[in-house]
């Protein structure tokens, strides 16, 4: 008897659990190399490193050819919003407990779901509309807003949240036409001169020290990774279903936090993260029995 194909979803998820692991690597390189660089910085060696692997991978795979200038604009604001994402987001990594960052951080998908019928044209059903409320709860249940004072950092976390959700609406958008080594040749490029003229605008752009560059490299590698599987993950199956799976980096980083950096780990973590993956497992088996359109 024929082995039965893999439900779209699933090999999504699959996807988006390689994603999880290289963010989670890169945050905790990112914060090893904050004493010495600053977010722009970080953003313009991460870029270069990742310029250098896209080159030889799709090279050696025959698919830089692939690469035009059709949806240029697109790819810009796409890179704009990433961008302004991620150094809001190295930026928070320094100044909050990672728990808390990536909660605030996870609330991504609930814009995702919210903003894709008027992007994506994706339909929002009951389904998708509960589970992003019940994931919403689940992140307040580990921030508790109001228990803390408001700070820069938790308006940075919040404001990459939103930035991210914009790019992945803007990626599922491109991979109806282009393909991901378009993507990422994009993605890197831009991401690099973008990162070169916020970086030396005061003058000044600092060399890695040798004990901070191999940190580096792996914050290049590890966002090229995580670029690699989440736009994969795109290409396969609908926003509102992939980036929901985002919320197991929650309690994930709340375990490495305490690990690495003795941050308080406490009972509400891992009842909002219980919630949010019961709402993200919702949302996938519910994907999955959908007839396709």
């Amino acid at each position: 008897m024929p082995a039965q194909p893999r439900s779209p979803v699933i090999t999504a998820a699959f996807w988006m659990l390689g994603a999880i692991v290289a963010f989670t690597s890169m945050t905790v390189a990112g914060r090893a190399v904050s004493d010495q660089l600053d977010t722009f910085e970080i953003m313009l060696y991460r870029s270069l490193t990742g310029i250098i692997v896209v080159l030889i991978v799709g090279g050696w795979a025959g698919t830089l050819r692939q690469v035009s200038t059709a949806k240029w604009r697109l790819h810009g604001v796409r890179n704009v919003a990433h961008f302004t994402g991620q150094n809001l987001w190295f930026y928070a990594i320094t100044v909050l407990p990672l728990a808390q960052v990536f909660a605030l951080e996870l609330t991504s998908p609930i814009w995702v779901v919210i903003l894709s019928p008027l992007f994506l044209g994706e339909k929002l059903t009951r389904v998708k509309a509960f589970c992003a409320i019940a994931g919403f709860i689940g992140v307040l249940i580990v921030t508790r807003p109001g228990m803390a004072p408001l700070s820069a950092g938790v308006f940075a976390a919040a404001g990459a949240a939103f930035a991210f959700a914009l790019t992945a609406i803007f990626t599922r958008q491109l991979t109806r036409s282009e393909s991901i080594t378009t993507i990422m040749v994009y993605l890197t490029c831009f991401q690099a001169v973008f990162g070169l003229v916020c970086a030396g605008i005061d003058g000044d752009i600092t060399l890695p020290s040798a004990d901070k560059l191999p940190f580096v490299i792996i914050i290049g590698l590890a966002g090229l990774t995580a670029h690699f599987c989440l736009t994969t993950a795109l290409s396969i199956a609908p926003a509102s279903v992939v980036m929901p799976i985002d919320f197991a980096r929650l309690p994930v980083i709340a375990v490495i936090g305490m690990l690495l950096y003795s941050e308080a780990l406490d009972i509400f973590v891992f009842i909002g993260g219980a919630l949010i993956f019961a709402a993200n497992y919702l949302n996938i088996l519910s994907a999955s029995r959908a007839k396709p359109d």
